[in-house]
């Protein structure tokens, strides 16, 4: 595929808002996980949770999309000059051959549960949770459609955890058949009942921080977050190499064993950009502190790169932000070509013996011209992407 240009992007996690506080928090070791203190009988475990949403009501002019995935989408639109950046997009283009492509794993669930749990006795919502835009998986787009006034097409993606990386072979997808020009594509997840408790019911949740790759690791900590990118045809910035997409169908929570969804994404965004393992400098892995995916996505990764490559988990710092983790580690797989900042994998103590030379335990500044993200969803939903710094040439 032609390369597109990543001309911006942000994130808002448990690290703080905007670039940078998770470059502060990258660079210091800093985790932004916290004792679970969400909801009134919280589970004994460790969040990444987002700090202020819970003052941070959406404007008089979005009330109906009120709601917390909702809120955290406003608040991560507020970062980084981003609506002055669309601002700027729209004059080049107009608002309609602008695309949205949001991923979420869950939208707006929590203010659902809410909802269900104030039914009335004929068992009908309150009358100011009657708001179909909120009850809907496709919330967040529309929500982002409504607060931007962008007009091109409006996707949302709910491939689980891989939701916000798909987001960028989607508008790669509309940019390259001449759908638009540009895409704003991000993702958002917040934490909510069904997400904490549903994780633990399949003894995924850790009582400790996450521990990725780590030979004691014992689950998973999960985080809120919301990010965004712009992906035009041409413009400063990073570049979009490829992207590789697999559905291995395996299990509904577990991957292939042999790894082969995640060894297929990853080759599959190889083979679309016309690149070799070796000119890989680091991989944003996806990393979760969970037994299995820990040890076939690492084994996966010590086949198929050289000793050279540097790979990490950055969810000690965030947690798994589930829908909205593609997007915010592709942020930081970018970043890296910018900043030439390499995290290390926060938690690891005593690595897995699956894990090849490529794991990176400590955070490291150098130099990268390429890398990659990885996120892998619950059925074999799998995403790959690929990226350069913008003075990349093959």
């Amino acid at each position: 595929m032609l390369p597109l240009a990543v001309t911006a992007y942000t994130a808002t996690s448990a690290c703080g808002r905007g670039l940078h506080a998770l470059r502060s928090a990258l660079r210091g070791g800093h985790s932004g996980l916290r004792l679970n203190d969400f909801s009134t009988a919280p589970l004994s475990t460790w969040i990444g949770r987002v700090d202020g949403l819970e003052e941070s009501p959406l404007p008089n002019s979005l009330a109906e999309w009120e709601c917390r995935n909702n809120r955290l989408a406003w608040l991560a639109l507020q970062q980084d000059e981003w609506l002055a950046k669309l601002e700027a997009l729209q004059s080049r283009y107009s608002a309609h051959r602008i695309a949205i492509v949001m991923g979420t794993s869950t939208s707006a669930i929590g203010e659902t549960e809410g909802a269900y749990a104030r039914l009335d006795a004929a068992g009908a919502f309150p009358a100011d949770q009657y708001r179909s835009v909120v009850h809907t998986p496709h919330s967040l787009g529309g929500f982002v459609q409504a607060a931007t006034g962008l007009r091109g097409p409006c996707v949302t993606v709910a491939t689980a955890c891989s939701s916000s990386a798909k987001v960028f072979a989607q508008a790669a997808r509309l940019i390259n058949a001449g759908i638009v020009d540009a895409a704003l594509i991000g993702g958002v997840d917040t934490l909510c009942g069904s997400v904490l408790f549903g994780f633990n019911a399949l003894g995924l949740v850790a009582p400790n921080r996450c521990q990725p790759f780590d030979v004691a690791r014992c689950g998973l900590s999960l985080g809120e977050a919301g990010g965004y990118a712009i992906i035009e045809r041409d413009g400063d910035g990073p570049r979009l190499l490829g992207y590789g997409e697999s559905s291995d169908a395996h299990h509904m929570s577990s991957p292939h064993p042999e790894g082969l969804g995640a060894r297929l994404s990853m080759q599959a965004a190889l083979t679309r950009a016309g690149c070799d393992a070796s000119e890989v400098d680091y991989i944003n892995l996806h990393g979760t502190a969970t037994p299995k995916n820990d040890e076939i996505e690492a084994a996966a990764v010590a086949a198929l790169f050289p000793e050279s490559t540097r790979a990490s988990s950055t969810k000690g710092w965030t947690g798994h932000t589930l829908g909205a983790a593609g997007i915010v580690e592709s942020v930081i797989a970018l970043d890296a070509l910018v900043t030439g900042l390499m995290p290390g994998t926060l938690g690891c103590e005593q690595p897995d013996p699956a894990c090849g030379p490529q794991l990176l335990r400590e955070t490291m500044q150098t130099t990268a011209r390429i890398s990659m993200n990885n996120s892998f969803g619950f059925g074999g939903n799998n995403c790959s992407l690929l990226f350069a710094g913008e003075g990349y040439r093959q």
